[in-house]
């Protein structure tokens, strides 16, 4: 905090805090000695998500620091684009560097320090590793023996999104279906009203694929699947899961004043999603994911005169699609 600038007092009152902390068990009526904890950060710290930026933040100065001296180069996608060694979220990190031992060797003494100032330290069980196609075996085995980091990152998934989209988009995002499956079957069995039922669709069901719908299309059909698994739900009763359905979907997507019940359709609120990416790209162009995205799809035109082509990825070929709604609706 002083480096970052902050006054002496402020810093004195901040750590006074964090060191003076003690807790008492309390364990068959009577009080154990005091708990000193040697943690600066604890959860459930009104403090905590300010001071962990902080921490953050001298992580990601001493990376920037090793991208200016060449120890450790980040990515380009393209050669306009900015280059990137690292993207913070919340207490997820995500690395991008080339693939040299003498940058992994670097990037190994930074987190060690970081550890040793911070008093955090890297879960190595939950880190994995991403290669390009291009890297050899044997850089592969010594990177990942540097880092000491086991399991490489195939098909999972990165802060909820899939990693790499294959052919079959349905079986991509099978697991947001299994999602609100799993959901919808733990509701079968309480004894809920039609209003109980309807908030619930809308509050969670309806609410479960709206990270992965603003970066991806799910397509018509994998979200039809979906308002059919919700629609099941809705005219079941607790003796019998397929009852008829009385009313189409389409007629329940309505707005309770045209005579539906509000419900999302999920296709029409995926394109807005979409689209609502597109805007951002169209009115901030310059953020480091606007700069990146123009350099590499539309660099000498804007967003709205960009067609799709071959090899483009899945996520931008998706935010086309909102481009394609948002030239319908502004002048």
């Amino acid at each position: 905090m002083i480096r970052m600038g902050f006054n002496t007092r402020w810093v004195q009152l901040i750590m006074n805090c964090v060191t003076s902390v003690t807790y008492k068990i309390k364990v068959n009526g009577g009080y154990t000695h005091r708990i000193f904890p040697q943690r600066g950060l604890r959860q459930g710290d009104l403090l905590s998500p300010y001071l962990f930026i902080l921490c953050a933040e001298g992580l990601s100065a001493m990376l920037q620091k090793a991208e200016q001296r060449g120890t450790i180069e980040g990515i380009k996608i393209c050669r306009r684009a900015p280059r990137i060694n690292h993207l913070f979220f919340a207490d997820d990190s995500l690395i991008l560097m080339r693939a040299r031992e003498n940058d992994a060797k670097e990037l190994k003494y930074i987190l060690e320090l970081y550890e040793q100032a911070a008093g955090q330290k890297v879960n190595r069980d939950k880190s994995s590793i991403m290669f390009s196609p291009n890297t050899s075996q044997d850089i592969r085995s010594e990177i990942k023996s540097c880092l000491s980091i086991v399991s490489e990152a195939r098909s999972e998934r990165y802060l909820g999104l899939p990693i790499s989209i294959g052919k079959s988009k349905k079986a991509v995002f099978e697991y947001i279906k299994k999602k609100v499956w799993s959901r919808i079957q733990g509701w079968q069995e309480k004894l809920l009203s039609k209003a109980g039922k309807e908030i619930l669709i809308k509050a969670v069901a309806q609410s479960i694929p709206t990270y992965a719908m603003s970066c991806f299309d799910l397509t018509k059909g994998f979200c039809d699947d979906l308002s059919m698994i919700n629609g099941r739900y809705w005219w079941s009763q607790l003796d019998k899961t397929h009852k008829i359905h009385w009313l189409s979907w389409d007629k329940l997507t309505r707005s309770k004043k045209n005579g539906g019940l509000g419900f999302r359709d999920l296709h029409l609120f995926n394109l807005a999603m979409l689209s609502r990416q597109a805007w951002r790209l169209l009115t901030s162009p310059n953020t480091l994911c606007g700069q990146v995205l123009k350099a590499r799809y539309f660099p000498n035109s804007d967003i709205l005169h960009c067609a799709p082509r071959d090899g483009i990825s899945y996520s931008w070929r998706s935010i086309l699609r909102g481009v394609e709604l948002l030239k319908g609706v502004i002048w």
